[in-house]
């Protein structure tokens, strides 16, 4: 079947979600709930309220709503929930064996803080560092592009998308990870039918199309895009360390005008959102796959969960 990439929009709505291991988690403005396939096969749901009634509003919360600043705590709400909904996904399929769950848990959690430094410091290295030390390096050889700075921050913009393109197609060929992307292709066919007031059927859904504007590897590929014009603003001299260190110190203003942009986007369709988008959805050819059947299935459970009655939703 010829995938169609365009879906007839009736309506924009802010739920969103995430691939998971064999499941999805899908999140609405009051509950998010995921779906996961345990290893008999059948779907189990499990869902919560994002926040619980009589709940009084927190100083996070009430930040949460301010232009830009909400970008930095949606962003880490939803990498922390994020992370719990995937280490559960891997219980409920069967990913963890006996051994692995009678192991410390405060071992386990030393791990799992060691292995987030080193990650945090991987990523540093390959898309801040990195990038900035190869541009000083050829600048030393071609002395032309030295003190240049829209060429210094649009050459190191495009080899973090260079990096991040060939890291994603180097992962995608994993089979747990293939089966990830898949999940998905379920999520974004889902959220599509959902917005084209279709009902929420597998045979409807398989219509939809894969790439969505609100997809977190767009939102990965606008925050490198605002970074560019946002290295404008470091002086093209400074040692590569120290350009980088500012450009950390500079992360959360990127990623809260990405997060603002993808927002927008989410809800205009127009020439200027097109163009700005067109990089991240030609990304998830990489990174959202067309899934099966009993994938959408999962999609269609947990979305089902988290459309609230009052269309509080919609954008």
């Amino acid at each position: 079947m010829a995938e169609n990439n365009k879906s007839c929009i009736a309506k924009k709505t802010s739920i969103g979600g995430q691939a998971l291991i064999e499941g999805i988690m899908m999140r609405g403005p009051k509950k998010t709930a995921m779906a996961v396939r345990n290893t008999k096969g059948e779907i189990v749901l499990e869902k919560w309220d994002n926040t619980p009634e009589g709940k009084t509003p927190t100083l996070v919360d009430k930040l949460k709503k301010i232009p830009v600043v909400r970008g930095v705590f949606n962003f880490a709400s939803s990498m922390i929930m994020g992370y719990k909904a995937l280490m559960k996904s891997a219980e409920i399929a069967g990913f963890e064996d006996e051994q692995e769950k009678k192991e410390s848990k405060g071992l386990m959690a030393v791990v799992g803080v060691v292995s987030a430094i080193l990650g945090v410091a991987l990523s540093v290295g390959l898309f801040i560092y990195l990038p900035t030390l190869i541009y000083d390096l050829i600048s030393k050889l071609i002395p032309f592009l030295a003190g240049k700075a829209f060429l210094k921050s649009l050459f190191e913009g495009i080899l973090k998308i260079v990096i991040l393109v060939c890291y994603m197609a180097l992962v995608s060929r994993m089979k747990d990870i293939k089966r990830t992307f898949q999940y998905h292709g379920a999520e974004h066919k889902t959220i599509f039918c959902y917005e084209a007031g279709l009902e929420l059927t597998v045979e409807n859904v398989k219509k939809q199309g894969r790439f969505h504007p609100r997809c977190g590897t767009s939102f990965l590929i606008v925050m490198v895009i605002v970074g560019v014009f946002i290295g404008l603003l470091i002086p093209v001299g400074l040692p590569s360390l120290l350009r980088s260190a500012i450009k950390l110190l500079f992360l959360p203003l990127t990623m809260g005008l990405g997060y603002e942009f993808i927002k927008f986007a989410g809800k205009h369709e127009n020439a200027v959102t097109r163009i700005l988008s067109a990089p991240g959805l030609w990304m998830q050819r990489i990174t959202v796959l067309e899934p099966d059947d009993s994938m959408i299935e999962c999609a269609i459970a947990a979305v089902n969960e988290v459309i609230p009655d009052d269309g509080s939703d919609l954008m």
